[in-house]
């Protein structure tokens, strides 16, 4: 996902309690985190099995997204090189590898291996932001670092999965982009969005010129299912979802949502072995349960600097 900027949330009530989440509330979170659990499948359907060019599936999701963000670009957010680097790392450089990892990758491995953005936006944000971590973040971030690591290696212990480290690169980025954010106050999430996907609409469509081939053919051999994958991930996961979970994290606690969406990586394992028939051994169930046992962790300490960082991270 895209993800989108922080914005400051009415205090709670009470000075020690937030609000409880309401049964509509948390049926739209479940909806959003289906959504996105879903989208890592059809994006592997997209780029390993349709065998349509990542860079050129990036190029015209971003494309989708901008076309239909348009009418939000202005006025620019200031400074203006700051939300195009932004964009770029969050949008298209994060989607880029995210997608190109996919073609080798499973699903649900991804899913596991892209929870090492908790961690990473986490110690990015202490050299970075200044904020200060204690022992139980800590393990939290070994224990999401160790489980991601137990996915990459394979049972070997020499050979590496090439596209696994690439999802791994794509966390670094979307990270470095989200710390940017934080110094970039009071964007409206689809204006946001719509920077974003402009950001990232050249270089990808100039990517997929320069280095791929074969663009056209393979999307139109896909037929409309691709239009529909296309249409799917731009509009459901990206504008809708990104939009109606923006409104939720400003109606509730970090604190109370950051543990919800752990439902995603779940959601998308369950539909990568159902949908795509992903291997998943015992190797990949401690794996699994390491790494979202560490975000759990991470998610459920205070984070005075950057609290909802740790919620707006990619989901594709």
């Amino acid at each position: 996902m895209q993800p989108l900027p922080v914005a400051p949330r009415r205090p709670p009530a009470c000075a020690n309690e937030g609000p409880t989440m309401s049964l509509r509330d948390l049926a739209l979170l479940i909806a959003i985190c289906l959504v996105w659990g879903l989208s890592n499948v059809v994006s592997k359907i997209v780029v390993g099995q349709w065998g349509v060019a990542p860079l050129f599936y990036t190029a015209l999701r971003f494309a989708v997204v901008l076309a239909v963000t348009f009418p939000w670009l202005l006025p620019a957010p200031r400074p203006i090189w700051r939300i195009l680097m932004i964009g770029v790392l969050m949008g298209g450089g994060n989607f880029a590898l995210l997608f190109m990892g996919l073609q080798t990758a499973s699903p649900s491995a991804a899913a596991i291996v892209l929870q090492l953005g908790v961690p990473i936006t986490t110690l990015l944000s202490v050299f970075m932001l200044g904020e200060r971590i204690h022992w139980r973040r800590a393990l939290g971030i070994a224990l999401t670092m160790a489980g991601a690591l137990t996915v990459i290696w394979h049972p070997e212990g020499v050979e590496l999965s090439y596209g696994l480290w690439l999802i791994a690169g794509a966390t670094v980025v979307g990270s470095l982009g989200g710390i940017m954010m934080k110094q970039m106050e009071g964007v409206a999430p689809l204006r946001f969005q719509a920077w974003v996907a402009l950001a990232s609409l050249v270089p990808m469509a100039l990517g997929s010129l320069l280095f791929e081939h074969n663009q056209w053919p393979s999307a139109m051999a896909a037929g409309w299912p691709f239009v529909g994958a296309v249409a799917f991930t731009a509009l459901i996961v990206s504008v809708v979802g990104h939009t109606a979970f923006y409104g939720l994290i400003q109606r509730y606690e970090a604190n109370l949502i950051a543990p919800l969406t752990l439902m995603a990586p779940l959601a998308t394992i369950a539909f990568g072995v159902l949908i795509t028939h992903d291997h998943f051994d015992m190797r990949m169930a401690i794996g699994a349960a390491l790494a979202l046992t560490g975000v759990l962790i991470v998610a459920l300490r205070r984070n005075h600097v950057a609290p909802l960082l740790l919620l707006l991270r990619e989901e594709p």
